[in-house]
């Protein structure tokens, strides 16, 4: 594509990066048929195509989109299976990332919608006010519907979610063990704190201690998706410097997170500090830190079978960030899984984060067509790695959705799935 940025423009290191990415693209629409927004909507304004074009045209005036652009932006998911699928390798990510940033800074949004995304960048990253949040929202269940729009449904979800009590992974403490440093994370320490104990276990059999990294928190991608740069810079910053006062790379093998959309973030975070001199080194190191759970995983060497029918729901940023959505399932598959193929399996599920909040009607439409396609197979149980989308889509008209770490720990000896057991109970 051609593009007209300014020189001036061009000073900025984010906008250098949008200009390349945008010159790879060469409006082929081969990403168009691996959009879940287009394959649902079947508009080009809601396909990676047509919003490459709103993007160029918003990001080279400089100027406040308009409702319109700011309306396909916001339904973009970023599951990025147009950029796994471009064969020009246009980083996507790289342009809507910027995009939501320059909405953020110069688009006025009604009130409403200003006073939810606030709620969710001050709530959602703080495990403490989440769990406050869900009890609160237990609370006022019987009312939740006199609540306005996106509101009531916040209530209505957090009214079916439970709230935990800290529970910090019990360490492993093993001679000559590999250290790594484990970040908290925020909403799964509240909603579900047993996945972090059966990635303990599971790693701890493999001679791998976790340390709970003091100090820091979120990871910062809620409120990167939201456009609030500063916001995420300030969790990365946090993070960042936890891990260089604890000793970085000097006393950990690397940094674990979780969560498949949080340790895909963390790998690229130095993608946010490309303006900042003094902190893109340091945001470099511990991008090259950051770990998955894939990464660390590797099949028992003594695997107790489960004659289990198991569908892998790989999400998105297994997929399409961290590559290693196939080492899930194989790790599953060795431990004695019977795996079932999901058809449409690479379509996002409609969780994306704060997603299912802010589009609740293409997200529960997603959700509806992800569970449709898992009921023709008959499945046991839904095996995911990412608490987004255990969570959306958990519920009464779904099979137990489990975390992968617990499937492989239970294999190993370990508790049932507290999902599981639930249904059991």
């Amino acid at each position: 594509m051609r593009t007209n940025f300014t020189p001036s423009q061009l000073t900025d290191a984010h906008l250098v990066e949008v200009e390349r990415n945008l010159r790879a693209c060469v409006h082929c629409g081969i990403c168009t048929a691996t959009c879940p927004t287009y394959v649902l909507l079947g508009d080009e304004r809601d396909g990676p195509r047509g919003r490459i074009v709103m993007m160029q045209n918003m990001l080279e005036a400089g100027t406040a989109p308009t409702a319109e652009t700011v309306l396909h932006i916001d339904r973009c998911l970023s599951c990025l299976a147009c950029r796994t699928a471009c064969p020009s390798s246009v980083n996507y990510a790289k342009l809507i990332d910027e995009a939501r940033v320059h909405v953020q800074n110069t688009y006025r949004r009604q009130f409403g919608d200003r006073l939810m995304r606030w709620l969710i960048a001050t709530i959602m990253p703080r495990p403490a006010l989440v769990r406050a949040g869900l009890v609160l929202a237990r609370i006022a269940a019987p009312i939740a519907f006199l609540l306005p729009g996106r509101l009531a449904l916040m209530a209505a979800m957090g009214a079916h979610a439970t709230a935990h009590p800290p529970e910090p992974p019990q360490r492993a403490i093993l001679p000559n063990a590999r250290r790594v440093a484990l970040m908290p994370g925020c909403v799964q320490p509240a909603l579900a704190p047993h996945i972090d104990q059966a990635v303990a276990r599971v790693l701890a059999r493999r001679g791998i201690e976790l340390v709970p990294l003091e100090g820091a928190g979120c990871c910062g991608s809620l409120v990167h998706h939201l456009g609030r740069s500063e916001d995420s810079k300030n969790w990365a910053r946090r993070a960042i410097e936890a891990f260089e006062q604890a000793g970085g790379a000097k006393s950990f093998e690397g940094v674990l997170i979780t969560a498949t959309g949080c340790s895909a973030h963390l790998k690229e975070l130095a993608n946010l500090f490309l303006d900042e001199p003094l902190w893109l080194p340091r945001a470099r190191a511990f991008a090259g830190a950051a770990r998955d759970f894939l990464d660390l995983a590797t099949p028992s060497p003594a695997p107790a079978p489960r004659q289990m029918r198991i569908t892998w729901q790989a999400p998105c940023s297994l997929q399409n960030g961290l590559n290693l959505a196939q080492r899930g399932a194989d790790l599953l598959a060795a431990a004695g899984y019977e795996l079932l193929t999901i058809p449409e399996g690479h379509l996002c599920c409609g969780s994306a984060g704060s997603y299912s909040i802010l589009q609740p009607e293409i997200s529960g439409r997603l959700r509806a067509r992800k569970l449709g396609n898992i009921a023709l197979l008959n499945a046991e149980a839904i095996a995911t790695a990412n608490i987004g989308c255990l969570n959306h889509l958990s519920g009464s008209d779904a099979p137990p959705v489990v975390h992968l770490a617990e499937l492989l720990d239970w294999a190993e000896g370990g508790p049932e799935p507290v999902a599981m057991n639930r249904q059991n109970g």
